[in-house]
């Protein structure tokens, strides 16, 4: 980036079940965050609300009741992609000179839709006619497990290794919906969903949760390495057509080489990764889409202990999707935090020593005949 952004506070409240509101959640994570940033609320010249299934002008009903009435608040929808896309869109503001200081934020309360599968969206006639066919995300996933597994010659465990390892990092973070560590055979004998994936090896949907974080251009002096934004990257899917890899998350793949170009790092350089393991296969496919190995050699590089906490490049420090939950348009917000936290030394027992440069991943929408609807990159550094 031309100009240097930095992110000057970050917050997030516990991910789970919540008795409070909505409105509760957002302003918990806002009010926290621009403590953490030493920032005066006033002092915010826009804000960005991130939310999946909270309706019309949510930004504005949210933060009406802390006094924010006047300033620029846009409301951000793009799937699970939604907190990422709402920094990509402030990181824009900011290099452009429009404003000098902002907040992003992303809420959900998914538990105030009962638990069970989301709901698909009713604009895409495509979607809706695959879904009743059974071909929703679970299945897709499921589709692409079966195809590494049969590819690459690997027992049906890799996958539930992947959930054990994120269920140990959720364990040591309080902000995590899960805490209680799993084994390889808990895993496998949970319910099955989609074979071969079983419900341990599925994000939990009925969750609550907010994040948020100051993103600034003025040089932060509260915390002594202040972190920047060094690249900010969203891409939507290109048409498939013909036989296409389902192994081989083109969107994400974009994404990162465009992240990696702009921050002029390649993916040997990164202290750590947050990324979209909504499903476990998904860690799998998107450690070889962000270069972190090769084709095939994903369940190698989880098997050597080289993406756990102590390894080379820790993967989902936080516990990821699958400990830590997926309240949508939370999610991206809640990656870049713990990625400030780890940046500056600040994560508690799960801390990474001497990170110094994290890559966030996340994904968003399944729409008919694209890979994803959205992909949101960033890379955080000093």
């Amino acid at each position: 980036m031309n100009k240097p952004i930095y992110i000057a506070g970050v917050a997030m409240t516990r991910f789970g079940r919540h008795d409070g509101s909505m409105q509760d959640l957002a302003q918990s994570a806002v009010h926290d965050a621009v403590a953490d940033a030493d920032v005066d609320l006033n002092a915010v010249q826009a804000f960005y609300a991130a939310n999946v299934f909270g309706g019309m002008v949510l930004g504005q009903v949210l933060l009406r009741d802390l006094g924010v009435t006047g300033p620029a608040i846009y409301n951000v929808e793009n799937a699970c992609a939604s907190g990422a896309t709402g920094v990509h869109l402030a990181c824009h503001a900011l290099e452009a000179g429009r404003y000098d200081t902002v907040v992003v934020f992303g809420v959900e309360q998914l538990t105030a839709l009962g638990g069970g599968a989301l709901p698909l969206q009713k604009n895409d006639y495509m979607t809706s006619l695959y879904a009743r066919a059974g071909l929703t995300l679970p299945s897709v996933y499921a589709m692409r497990a079966t195809r590494y597994l049969h590819e690459f010659g690997v027992k049906p465990e890799v996958l539930a290794e992947v959930a054990v390892k994120n269920r140990r990092h959720g364990g040591l973070n309080p902000y995590a919906q899960t805490r209680t560590g799993v084994s390889v055979d808990e895993v496998m004998d949970s319910r099955m969903v989609f074979d071969p994936l079983t419900l341990l090896q599925c994000c939990p949907s009925a969750v609550d949760g907010a994040a948020a974080l100051v993103l600034t251009t003025r040089k932060p002096t509260k915390h002594s390495k202040p972190v920047r934004v060094l690249a900010s990257v969203v891409q939507s899917g290109r048409q498939e057509i013909g036989h296409d890899d389902i192994l081989a998350a083109e969107i994400t793949t974009r994404a990162a080489q465009l992240a990696y170009r702009e921050a002029g790092v390649k993916p040997a350089d990164l202290d750590m990764v947050e990324l979209h393991d909504a499903f476990t296969i998904a860690e799998l496919v998107y450690y070889n889409a962000l270069g972190l190995c090769e084709r095939g050699e994903a369940h190698e590089l989880l098997q050597s202990g080289a993406t756990a906490l102590g390894g080379r490049v820790p993967v989902n420090p936080s516990g990821g999707l699958l400990a830590k939950g997926h309240p949508l348009g939370a999610t991206g917000v809640a990656q870049m935090v713990e990625a400030v936290w780890q940046l500056e030394g600040r994560a508690g027992e799960r801390q990474i020593p001497n990170a110094g440069l994290a890559l966030t991943q996340c994904t968003g929408g399944g729409i008919a005949g694209v890979d994803h609807a959205a992909s949101a990159v960033h890379i955080l550094g000093h």
